[in-house]
């Protein structure tokens, strides 16, 4: 997984692209990246060169669930931004 240089995709693979990721996602920050820059740091297949173990997220039983993760971090990032900035909106009395 990787996203495109304008961050407005994300390359699941060769044959998936999600786009239309709104730029807000990237406002809501866990320490010092957005929520949806850890699951793409985290959720990669990976090899240890040691030990030859595959760390591989993907799950047999339910072939759609990073996917429908990333909608879930999506849509958890986005509503957090949404309601700051309409707190922003409101006079301080």
């Amino acid at each position: 997984m990787k996203l495109s240089k304008d961050k407005r995709s994300l390359v699941y693979n060769d044959f998936l692209t999600l786009s239309g990721i709104p730029p807000e996602v990237f406002e809501y920050r866990l320490a010092n990246r957005s929520a949806l820059d850890w699951i793409i740091d985290q959720y990669q297949v990976s090899t240890d060169k040691r030990s030859g173990i595959t760390n591989d997220p993907n799950r047999e039983d339910d072939a759609e669930y990073i996917v429908r993760l990333i909608g879930q971090v999506i849509t958890v990032s986005l509503e957090p931004v949404r309601l700051v900035n309409e707190l922003a909106t409101y006079p301080i009395q």
